[in-house]
């Protein structure tokens, strides 16, 4: 296939999805995915595409790409992660089986979670996974790749390894919160893994602080009314007429 057939089927292939992953390419164009990645990015530097992480977005969904690590988030917010975690924490009833998505504000939950609770812990967090052990309680984590910037556990197996499961609650992170936008990320592979998620749990709960909300990544991985939303506060009553929404106060 040609270059020009190439970035054209790319271009129309983001118009129907708003975001594809360098794999999906790959297979689809039935090219490898070096020539995929060199591809796109001969697309972003023309501005036709974005270029994010594992893929790209079409550019009519692009707020925010940067994402801060691990580090640097934990320090932000904490009192309010407290409290978020503190009311998550108590949705968790014996015989659960729950999925805990990494990230800062979810591990801040485990904090909260009682040692003796009877409910079983699936999680793409390596620090939740330990965190989890260390009280006692029983988790399993999912096989996959590692990504550095959130110590999450991403990529086609990590999705092929939710596949099989069937959650009663399911707790997510978010870097965004919109009404037009839903959740949101700017990750590829980890909007992916969030959006598997979303559709295994019976009762999803997205959990976010009030800096994340009127804000629009580079990936959405869900529709606002796809969960119930925990928060520390809420100005915005918008956001109420489409999602369940949870105040937590410090």
């Amino acid at each position: 296939m040609l270059t020009q057939e190439r970035h054209n089927k790319i271009l129309e292939l983001l118009t129907k999805q708003d975001t594809v992953t360098v794999g999906e390419l790959s297979q689809g164009l039935e090219t490898s995915e070096s020539t995929i990645r060199r591809d796109l990015v001969t697309l972003d530097k023309m501005g036709k595409v974005k270029k994010v992480h594992g893929g790209a977005a079409a550019i009519h969904r692009v707020s925010t790409v940067f994402e801060e690590d691990v580090t640097t988030k934990s320090a932000l917010n904490v009192t309010e992660k407290e409290a978020i975690g503190r009311v998550a924490a108590g949705l968790v009833t014996n015989d659960d089986f729950v999925f805990i998505d990494a990230g800062t504000t979810t591990a801040a939950m485990i904090d909260f979670i009682y040692d003796n609770v009877r409910a079983t812990f699936v999680t793409n967090g390596i620090v939740h996974a330990k965190k989890l052990i260390q009280k006692g309680l029983k988790a399993y984590i999912i096989g996959g790749q590692i990504k550095l910037t959130t110590e999450a556990v991403v990529g086609t197996e990590a999705i092929n390894n939710l596949r099989k499961y069937n959650f009663t609650k399911t707790f997510i992170g978010t870097n965004g919160i919109s009404v037009k936008g839903g959740y949101s990320t700017p990750d590829v592979e980890e909007a992916a893994v969030k959006s598997e998620v979303l559709k295994r749990g019976r009762s999803n709960f997205i959990l976010g602080d009030h800096t994340k909300f009127d804000k629009e990544y580079a990936v959405t991985f869900g529709i606002l009314k796809d969960a119930c939303i925990v928060t520390d506060e809420l100005e915005d009553n918008e956001f109420r007429e489409h999602a369940v929404v949870k105040e937590a106060f410090a």
